[in-house]
Formats: structure tokens, C-alpha cells, sequence
């Protein structure tokens, strides 16, 4: 795997609500992996992103001292909480998974059965077996809707906001008004080649902009100086060696030269003992990283044979630092664009094909993190969030399901009411009938879980306050 060290200018600029626009350069590792395409032909291209340690300079360094300057208030709680949202972007199909119709007609229904769960109503596909086991920790959402035009734009999921509205992730939200202390206030563990739009921080301020680290080979590297063999993390004693060896070279740059504090800050975070614990996976049992699975497990996508990765240790490690503190971690997973016509076009079989193989894979990875997050006692201050940007069409197309925001699901665990299901939709999956919920409302039951009040508001580049939400009401069932 090529691994390229670059200093790269971030053209966006960093924005704190009444400071002036500034431009940063930042050191970063790149290590190239392998693509995927959604139907928009767009390459969705894998690589491990993670801020590089270097002797000139620490982006994290600018990221505390702009917060600093920013001087954001802290809202933490007696009792912490933290987030794990993860987005599986692509349009899972809610048809398929979480809200089968088995007496819709023909062209409507698919090829799944439902079956039933440890709580009543709450049934879902039978290729979800292990979830149904725990429904009693689940709260499911059936009736979200989107705004966002028939697109693959992920802000919907990531804001609360069509992708034109340029308002903040909410990890940046979320780490503006929690600290996360000796750790990052907000995680990205999204294969992307630099800062997304969907997870920009806007007008929150580029201090509240994700720590990207990838999961696999990239934690490994998280302040690894450049020169360093991948070959040579792969066991325990060379990583702590690493990490040991980088904690020696910052104690002897701060005996020769003036270190700001901000600097310092950001070195004692990225070498910190609590830091390097939670990203170091190797503290795992060989039975915890059994029960999560493995790096490299893979599925089938749009063609017959498995041929794209389902990165499994990435939910282990999001519940890693989630237990060291960090607020927020958002994690991408799988590849959810199962058209018709892209299907056939490269020989490809079906959706249900593509399915049998993806969802056994979300399903382990599910039931391992919520029954982890019990099993130590972090069931009430974590909230785990699943969603896409939007559902599938009902009506199926040349074995296929197209763009559909009608219609979509949102899977709740941990720190909210669980064992139920929230409203209803027709009897061929097309809108709700009841209980009809936005993004927003979603987002902001994340909010009111982390005691954040959506109706805040933070000035925005032209100085104009702007709430947090417009209609972030929460989701009443969950949180009542």
C-alpha cells in the first residue's frame, strides 16, 4: 500500500463566529485503497486519512488553539455521553431490512421473509437474525423522510440539511459544546480523501472539524512519524515501541526549543496514554475481536461474487473511544445502491443477491456493539445511531430499487427508550401513515440525549445567529 506524507493548504477557510478568516496548512498521512462507485459514477475511493505527528507543526494544535480562541463553552454533564452514528450511505432499502411488506403485491414485496423478534411488532428481515434477538436494546424509526433531492448527498444524514444549506456536521455541533478532554472531541472513522462537505464544520469553526482516523492500518498510525513500515505494527510490542519512541522525540523537542501551549496540548493528546489505549485494538481479547469480526470481511456490492470490504473492527473501535470519552464518532459502512439496471449492467444478479451477503455483516456488527456497550455497562451513556440517506422505490425495477426519500428508517440503541417500534407506513412501504419524522428530528433527539438545547444558536460567516435546528424537536417515544 503506497503511503504518501503531504503538506496540503485546506482552501476552505477555518471560521470562528467573529474572528477573521485565516487559512491552515496541515500535515496529514494518505494511504490509497481500492474504489467503489455509486450509481452517479462518482468513485467513492477507500484511503486512510489521520493527522501526522511532524516536528513543524500539529493540525490538532490549530484545532485547540482555534478553539481556544473561539472560547466555546463547554455543556458537559455529570454523567458524559457520547454518540456512534453510523451512516450506511448508498439508500439501505428499508423494503428489505427493517420494514418488510410480505402481503404487498409481487412487484412491491422482494424476496424476504420477516420474522418475528423478542418484542411484538418489532419484526424485521430474516437475514437480521441476531438483531431480532435484541430488539428489547433497539428502538427502530420507521417513517423518516428527507428533503434532499434524489441524490447521493450524505449532509441530510451529517447536518439535518440539504447539501445547499452549508450548515455544520454535527459532530462539529456536538464537540462546540462537549469536550472530549484528554481525547478528540469528535472521531471520523470515514475513508475520505480530506474533510467532506457533509462533515464540514462551516460556521461552527474549523476547531470542530473531525479527527480522521481510518480504522485497521491507519489507527496504527495515528502520530506515526513518516519513514515508519507499516510491516512493522503488526503486533503489540512494535506499536507500543512506536508510540514510545514518538512521546521520547516530543520530551526532547520541548528541551530545545519553546513548544506553545497549544502545541503541547495537542502532543500530550496524541500521545497521551488514554489516547493510545483507545486506538490501540491490540488490548482486544482474541474472543471480543472474534465477536465483532474481521478487518477485511467482505460482501458482494452489485456483482455476483464478494468483492468490497466490510471494515468490522471499525464498531469495536468506535465503542474504544466512546468508552475513553470521545463525544462523537461517525462511521460509513457498505455500499447500499442496488439499481436494476447498474445490477444487470455488470452481470450482476439482484438486490436480494447483494443483500444476502451485506446484511449478515451489519447484522454481527450491530448485535456485537449494542450487546458490548451492555455487557460494560455504557448502555445508558451511549446513544448508537444507524441511517441512510434515504430509502429504496417500493416498486421494484429490473431486479432492483431506486432512489426513494419518501420513505426510510433510523435504528436507536442505548441511551434512549428501546424495545419498540415508531410509526407506520402504507402497505406497499411508499409513505408513513403515522408518525412522520424529518433528519432533523432525529438529530435532534442526538442533541437532546447530549443535554444540547437545538434551539442555540451560533452566528454564521455573515454574522446572522443561526438555530441549531429549525425543527429539531425530538422524537418524544424515545426520550419521554
Amino acid at each position: 500500500m503506497l503511503i504518501v506524507i503531504r503538506r496540503i493548504v485546506d482552501w476552505h477557510r477555518f471560521h470562528i463566529a467573529g474572528s477573521p478568516k485565516d487559512e491552515k496548512a496541515f500535515t496529514v498521512l494518505t494511504c490509497w485503497g481500492s474504489e467503489h462507485r455509486f450509481c452517479d459514477q462518482i468513485g467513492r475511493r477507500e484511503f486512510l486519512r489521520v493527522g501526522a505527528l511532524g516536528l513543524t507543526g500539529l493540525s490538532l494544535a490549530d484545532i485547540l488553539r482555534l478553539r481556544a480562541e473561539a472560547k466555546t463553552p463547554s455543556a458537559m454533564t455529570k454523567k458524559p455521553r457520547s454518540v456512534i452514528m453510523v451512516c450506511l450511505a448508498g439508500g439501505p432499502s428499508h423494503l428489505d431490512m427493517y420494514d418488510l411488506k410480505p402481503d404487498a403485491p409481487s412487484e412491491y414485496r422482494g424476496e424476504f421473509k420477516p420474522i418475528h423478534s423478542n418484542v411484538p411488532g418489532f419484526d424485521l428481515c430474516e437475514h437480521l437474525p441476531l438483531q431480532a434477538t435484541i430488539a428489547d436494546k433497539l428502538a427502530l424509526v420507521r417513517t423518516v423522510q428527507f428533503v434532499e433531492p434524489m441524490q447521493h448527498e450524505l449532509e441530510e444524514v451529517y447536518t439535518g440539511y440539504p447539501k445547499s444549506a452549508k450548515r455544520p456536521a454535527l459532530g462539529s455541533i456536538i464537540s462546540r459544546f462537549r469536550s472530549g478532554g484528554d481525547v478528540p472531541s469528535y472521531v471520523s472513522l470515514e475513508y475520505s480523501n480530506g474533510l467532506t462537505s457533509y462533515e464540514h464544520p462551516q460556521y461552527a469553526g474549523m476547531s470542530h472539524a473531525p479527527l480522521h482516523v481510518s480504522g485497521g492500518e491507519g489507527v496504527r498510525n495515528l502520530g506515526i512519524q513518516h519513514g515508519m513500515n507499516l510491516n512493522r505494527l503488526g503486533d503489540r510490542r512494535s506499536l507500543l515501541e512506536t508510540f514510545d519512541s514518538v512521546r521520547r522525540n516530543v520530551d526532547a523537542r520541548r528541551e530545545v526549543q519553546d513548544v506553545d501551549p497549544y502545541t503541547a496540548r495537542a502532543l500530550d493528546i496524541i500521545t497521551s496514554s488514554k489516547a493510545r489505549d483507545a486506538f490501540d485494538l491490540t488490548k482486544e481479547s482474541d474472543e471480543t475481536l472474534k465477536h465483532y469480526g474481521k478487518r477485511d470481511d467482505k460482501f458482494t456490492y452489485v456483482g455476483k461474487e464478494p468483492d468490497s470490504i466490510w471494515d468490522s473492527q471499525k464498531f469495536l473501535l468506535a465503542r474504544r473511544l466512546v468508552e475513553a470519552g470521545v463525544p462523537i464518532v461517525t462511521l460509513r459502512m457498505g455500499l447500499w445502491d442496488h439499481h436494476g439496471n447498474v445490477i444487470q449492467q455488470v452481470g450482476g444478479i439482484s438486490i436480494w443477491h447483494s443483500l444476502r451477503s451485506t446484511l449478515p455483516l451489519l447484522d454481527r456488527s450491530i448485535h456485537a456493539l449494542v450487546t458490548d456497550l451492555h455487557e460494560r455497562g455504557l448502555e445508558n451513556e451511549v446513544l448508537v445511531l444507524v441511517w441512510g440517506e434515504f430509502g429504496r422505490t417500493p416498486k421494484i425495477s429490473l431486479a432492483g430499487r431506486d432512489h426513494w426519500p419518501d420513505a426510510s428508517f433510523a435504528l436507536f440503541a442505548g441511551a434512549v427508550n428501546t424495545g419498540q417500534v415508531i410509526g407506520e407506513t402504507d402497505v406497499r412501504g411508499e409513505r408513513p401513515t403515522t408518525r412522520a419524522v424529518s433528519a432533523q428530528n432525529v438529530i435532534g433527539t442526538i442533541y437532546h440525549t447530549l443535554g444540547i438545547d437545538y434551539h442555540q444558536q451560533i452566528n454564521n460567516f455573515a454574522g446572522r445567529p443561526m438555530q441549531l435546528l429549525d425543527d429539531g424537536k425530538p422524537i418524544s417515544e424515545l426520550v419521554d
